[in-house]
């Protein structure tokens, strides 16, 4: 695009209704990393940007011309009365035109032309008022049913399905967001969820290939998310699909319609996410689908977080929505290790262990990384007791604070909000010793009892380290501990580790490294064990 039609003065043109044929009451717009778009009810208008990021390339306008085309053609398919042709933006002896009667000027670009609609149809938006029905979804799952069924896989579809192909996009997605290690995602969560991936792929070939072979990768949607879903009486309108790039929607079913289940989930409504799934699974006959769905959403999480990290990168798009772009990158990166670690389950992950063992520290980790809510016993006897977090505790403040009615109390807490969260689908990291057996025996049964997922992830280092750590701790610590080094023999000969029998659902963490390397190796462990 030359720079006398940029995308700041090609916006700034279209804000005037007299741009348009139809000279509309208000034109208003949204961007993203990739397209301007002009809503002026009746119609909409989506421009494609200048830009070439790899995985597309709209640098020319004979590119983006044909990617017009390309999106009419395709997104028919599921909305067809929408999608109304391509239309030219012509520079004409008035100014800026939006595709006008005569031909006479200079075509800058092309425009989308789409008919507007409306927007309390969207899903994000009925989910937003709450105002979907589990036969909202069932709807929505028939028309892909339907869809599914009448594009039958071809060869040059199905080769998508490779895991050589696969790892061609997976690779692509972590190769691209290396920019975002550090200010939306730790180290430790970019190396863990490549971890995960490499492992799925290893641990889940065959089942991949049956896939292929079986028909199940098909010329998808491939961007199937809330806001491309529009609901009316009698219409179902999917949009919006992916037209610039078909290795992204040349894809396995389960792939497709992760996205859409994955926002759900972000939205709070994992009882629809799974009732989509499950009706998909069963029209098609595909009982294998629940097999693949949380490794296609963390994929599908993390190509979000990959979009929303390069748009709050983009300095066209205002300020404002680059900052909710970030806080929706931090967000999505969040769900992608949740799926990793969990799939779609409100897990209970119990950090616990010998005081100086980084419970707190790695605890606090694993909760900034998965988004889920850090209950700290060290916290929740201080609050009850009234004594300042970070403040060491007097001689008679610990002789309340540990005796054995405050004890029970707290761990009966941290239970009972345990189970609740559970309950309500919410993950829920707990940090304490838990010294006694029957305490973890407690536990366990009662997150069994409420049909919580449980993982008991114990922390060690040798005593010399232990030791070393206490003595660290003063007054000006950050931390609600009240644990000192006169404390540890005392505390050790209360410690009773859990043996290899106590439960299947335990991993031992060695914490003599720095925290940033134990972190990745506890999240390595409960994703073994999430596969197991």
């Amino acid at each position: 695009m030359p720079p006398s039609s940029s995308v700041d003065r090609l916006r700034d043109a279209l804000a005037d209704p007299a741009v348009y044929p139809h000279d509309p009451d208000a034109v208003t717009f949204r961007h993203t990393h990739i397209s301007l778009v002009a809503l002026a009810p009746p119609r909409v208008y989506k421009i494609k940007k200048p830009v070439d990021l790899g995985f597309l390339d709209f640098s020319t306008l004979e590119q983006r011309r044909h990617y017009c085309e390309e999106e009419v053609r395709l997104n028919r398919r599921l909305c067809e009365h929408t999608y109304e042709g391509v239309v030219p933006i012509v520079e004409t002896e008035d100014g800026l035109r939006v595709d006008p009667p005569r031909a006479d000027g200079e075509v800058i670009d092309y425009a989308v032309q789409m008919q507007h609609l409306p927007p309390e149809g969207f899903l994000h938006n009925r989910l937003f008022r709450g105002d979907v029905v589990p036969a909202d979804l069932d709807r929505v799952a028939d028309v892909l049913c339907q869809f599914y069924k009448e594009r039958p896989s071809r060869p040059e579809v199905a080769a998508a399905g490779w895991i050589e192909a696969l790892r061609v996009s997976t690779d692509e997605n972590f190769e691209q967001t290396t920019g975002h290690v550090g200010p939306l995602l730790t180290e430790p969560v970019y190396e863990a969820l490549r971890y995960y991936v490499d492992r799925f792929y290893d641990q889940r070939a065959a089942l991949l290939h049956r896939r292929r072979a079986g028909g199940l990768i098909v010329d998808g949607h491939g961007d199937l998310r809330l806001e491309h879903v529009h609901l009316s009486d009698d219409r179902v309108c999917i949009y919006d699909c992916i037209e610039f790039n078909e290795r992204f929607r040349h894809l396995d079913i389960a792939n497709d319609i992760a996205f859409l289940a994955m926002d759900l989930d972000l939205h709070g409504r994992p009882d629809l996410a799974r009732r989509l799934a499950h009706r998909i699974a069963e029209r098609l006959g595909d009982p294998e689908l629940d097999a693949l769905i949380d490794f296609y959403k963390c994929y599908r999480a993390y190509v979000r977080g990959k979009v929303e990290g390069m748009q709050a990168q983009d300095d066209e798009i205002p300020s404002e929505e680059r900052a909710r772009s970030r806080q929706r990158a931090h967000r999505r990166y969040q769900w992608a290790l949740r799926y990793a670690l969990a799939g779609d389950e409100p897990l209970v992950v119990v950090v616990f262990g010998r005081s100086g063992t980084g419970k707190s520290t790695q605890a606090a980790a694993l909760a900034r990384a998965t988004g889920w809510a850090h209950l700290s016993s060290d916290r929740i006897r201080k609050r009850r007791a009234g004594v300042p977090l970070h403040r060491r505790s007097t001689s008679a403040e610990r002789a309340h604070l540990y005796d054995a009615d405050m004890t029970d109390c707290t761990y009966r807490t941290l239970q009972e909000r345990a189970v609740t969260r559970g309950r309500a689908d919410e993950g829920t990291i707990l940090d304490a010793t838990y010294s006694d057996p029957d305490r973890r025996d407690r536990l366990r049964t009662a997150l069994r009892a409420a049909d919580v997922p449980y993982a008991f992830v114990e922390l060690t280092a040798p005593d010399a380290v232990l030791r070393e750590r206490l003595s660290t701790r003063d007054a000006r610590s950050a931390t609600a501990s009240d644990a000192r080094p006169e404390d540890f023999e005392m505390l050790s000969a209360r410690y009773q580790a859990p043996t290899a029998l106590e439960d299947p659902f335990h991993v031992r963490v060695d914490t003599d490294a720095p925290p940033p390397e134990t972190t990745l190796s506890l999240l390595k462990a409960l994703i073994r064990l999430n596969d197991s």
